[in-house]
């Protein structure tokens, strides 16, 4: 499946518009990743749990979105966006969203 944030993918055409496809999870904080962020804000620098975190939802999210276009028939998601929210306290929301595609690789005239 090719993923881009471009509208069009260079070196193929879209032969047919499927529509909008997206995939998004919702994460909470761990106990454990509360109390090394705490201390770690003390310190400063990077909060390696929330990161791993922050990471996983992505890669869930993205797969969510792409077996959802795989459904429609799709074979490119085109016009990819990533958004992160918070929707309550220690819980934020990864969605990832596009437009799921038909693409053929163009002709060349030789």
């Amino acid at each position: 499946m090719m993923i881009v944030t471009t509208e069009q993918v260079a070196g193929y055409d879209i032969t047919e518009v499927i529509g909008y496809v997206k995939g998004s999870t919702i994460q909470t904080k761990h106990v454990g990743r509360d109390i090394t962020a705490g201390l770690k804000s003390l310190v400063g620098g990077e909060i390696q749990g929330y990161n791993e975190m922050m990471t996983e939802a992505r890669k869930l999210a993205m797969h969510r979105m792409v077996e959802e276009a795989k459904s429609k028939g799709a074979n490119a998601v085109v016009a990819m966006r990533m958004q992160s929210a918070a929707v309550m306290a220690g819980a934020a929301e990864i969605i990832v969203y596009g437009t799921a595609v038909k693409i053929e690789k163009k002709e060349t005239l030789a």
